[in-house]
Order: structure tokens, then sequence, then C-alpha cells
């Protein structure tokens, strides 16, 4: 039997089942960082220990060992699918006769290193890619298209092995492509575990740190660093990375949003900028002149920051002030297209909320890209 156990990135994230199979285990084989720091654990077992680079030793070992009848735990730090031993595993036993993998082999997941980076950096992950950018393994260009296909599909990226002190060339590609793909001002979340051992219980010792693309340094990052990338959607708030998911906030729909949309049903209302109203332009547009079709947003309370709304603390009021997106040409172009298929009396503000949210997402995406 061979049980493949993640350990998680420190001892206080190491499952319950981790440490019942390293209990049950009567040989422990791993790289000699992750045996010392569990060996309290495993003191009165078969220990064997190898060095970086000795994966597939470790592995030929481990299968050697259950086939003399042992229980065998192969460790990994983190996830064990994750970049771990797991794979390597699978792919090792096709070899030998006499091992049956639905039964000498069980999986033990543990907390993965994007998971962790992720609880420190607030709220980041939604649909997202781990991409591993050591070319020790995998040719640059294969990692060069991995980038290139998740920036342009706006999947949040969690970057692994990013740089080391002889691999530089990945982590420029990785920028340059990222700098080609996406607005300068897409949010980077740092989190360097250099300083902090496994042992270590503080997040203190964990640095965080969250940058746009265009401040992005590489001297920030080492060998022990996680980067997430954020998309379209995230945005800072309080110090977090937050990418919402677009969950309905149930709100009445006010009388004047009501009595706005009543004359748009009927074809009455403004279009383009209303320079005849008293309160134009009642937002600073960057990128033109303000459009005042949507003068009351039809998605009024969006409940996310993405377009730079938020909550009024302790009013329960979501306040619109910095949000200039839903009055710039390209975004009520798309709004008002889609708009047609869901708007067709004012109450569909309120009950089809949820498919307004959706076009917002889906405009928000549009829009950012025609601004890359």
């Amino acid at each position: 039997m061979i049980n493949i156990i993640g350990i998680g990135p420190r001892r206080r994230e190491i499952t319950v089942s981790a440490l019942d199979a390293l209990e049950e285990s009567d040989v422990i084989i791993g790289y000699k960082k992750y045996i010392d720091s569990i060996y309290d654990l495993i003191e009165d077992k078969e220990i064997i220990k190898k060095g970086m680079g000795d994966e597939i030793a470790r592995g030929e070992l481990a299968i050697k060992k259950s086939l003399e009848g042992k229980t065998v735990a192969l460790v990994s730090s983190g996830d064990p699918g994750v970049y771990g031993m797991a794979n390597l595993i699978f792919q090792l036993i096709g070899k030998y006769e006499g091992f049956d993998p639905k039964n000498d082999i069980k999986v033990f997941p543990g907390v993965s290193a994007v998971n962790f980076a992720s609880s420190l950096l607030g709220a980041p992950l939604h649909d997202f890619a781990v991409i591993s950018l050591s070319d020790i393994l995998t040719p640059l260009s294969e990692i060069e298209k991995k980038i290139e296909f998740a920036s342009k599909a706006d999947f949040i990226m969690a970057i692994y092995n990013p740089i080391s002190k002889s691999r530089k060339k990945p982590f420029r590609r990785f920028k340059e492509i990222l700098m080609e793909t996406k607005p300068l001002e897409t949010l980077i979340g740092i989190v360097d575990s250099s300083e902090s051992g496994y042992n270590n219980d503080s997040n203190e010792s964990v640095k965080t740190k969250i940058v746009t693309l265009e401040n992005l340094n590489e001297d920030d990052i080492n060998m022990s660093t996680i980067l997430i990338v954020g998309n379209s959607l995230t945005y800072l708030q309080d110090g977090y990375m937050i990418t919402p998911r677009g969950y309905v906030v149930k709100s009445d729909i006010h009388p004047l949003s009501r009595e706005f949309y009543e004359k748009y049903l009927a074809g009455e209302s403004v279009s383009g900028p209303n320079t005849d109203c008293d309160y134009y332009p009642c937002h600073e547009c960057k990128n033109g002149p303000q459009y005042c079709d949507l003068c009351y947003c039809p998605f009024y309370p969006c409940g996310d920051g993405s377009t730079g709304g938020k909550w009024i603390k302790g009013k329960g009021v979501w306040s619109c002030e910095d949000c200039e997106w839903i009055h710039q040409k390209d975004t009520v172009e798309c709004v008002k297209k889609g708009l047609k298929n869901i708007l067709k009396e004012v109450d569909d503000l309120k009950s089809k909320k949820k498919e307004l949210l959706k076009l917002r997402k889906h405009c928000i995406l549009e829009t950012r890209k025609k601004d890359n």
C-alpha cells in the first residue's frame, strides 16, 4: 500500500486524514525538508529522505517497499496532486506486475499553496488556472501558450515557481505576455513564504503584497512566492483582493428609477450626453463625455466594487459615486443591446436581476477588452 500524502503548506493546515495515514504507515519517504518538518510525527517509523530532483528515485523506492508488503507514506507539501508526487506514482506503476492501483494506492489531498495564498489575500479566486513557470520539465513555449490563453480567457491565474536565481526568463516572459493581454491596472497578489517555516503558525511570518501589473517587480519575487493574478472583475477593498461571483443583492425599485425606465421603455429617454441636465456631468468620465442613456443604473445595487461602487459603511446603502463605467459610451452600447432581451417592463429590474447582473458582467469583460 502506498499512501500519497499532502501535508499542506504548514503544520496547522495538515488534515486529519493525512495524520491518520502517516500513523498507519510503516515507511515514510519524501524530500528531506518535508520529512524534517514532520519528524516528531514519524520518528518511530522507517524514514527515507531524498534530495530535490530525486522524485523518480522516491517513487520507485515507494513502489518497491510496497511490493515487499509494507505500508508506505510518500510525502508532498501542499497537495500531492498539484505539482506533487501523485502524478509520478501513477505514471510509474505501469512498470510493475502485482500492483493494483485501485487497492494499493490512496491519495490524501492537502491544502494547496494556491488555497493558502488566496486565504491571506482575501477572496481572489473564482474560475482560475494554476500554472508553473518552471521550465525544468516543461518547454518555455508551452508555458507561454498557457499564460497567453489563460490571460485572454480572463481566468484568474495562480502562478507557482515564478523565479529562481538561475531561472528568470519564464517570469519575464510571463510579465511581457500579461502586459500585452491585460490592463496595466490588473491586480496581482504576492504571497512570499520564504521566511516562514512549516511549523510557524503565524500569518505575520508570511509576506503579502498586492500590486498592479504595471508595478510588478521581479525583486519582490522568489521561488517561495505564489502569485495570484486577478481578472477583469477583481477589485481591492480594505487591503484585500476580491473577485465577485455575481450574487443578487435584493432591493426595491426606487420611485425615480421606476419613472426613468417607464420613459426608457417608451423610447422617451435621453440618448448620449444630456448637457441640459442641471446635474451634468454627475460623474467624471476619463475616456470621453458622460453618456446619460442609463441615468439610473439598471443593475442597482450591483453589490460589488469592480466598477468603483461601494457600500456606505453602517448605512446599508450602495454608493455609485465613484462608478463612471455605466456612463461610458462603449458600456452604454453594450448594456442597451442586452436590455432589449431582458427588460420588457419596469418590474423586470427586480424580477430579472440575475439576468441583469450577468449582462453587467458580460459588458464589463467586453468593454475592458476594448480598453486593452
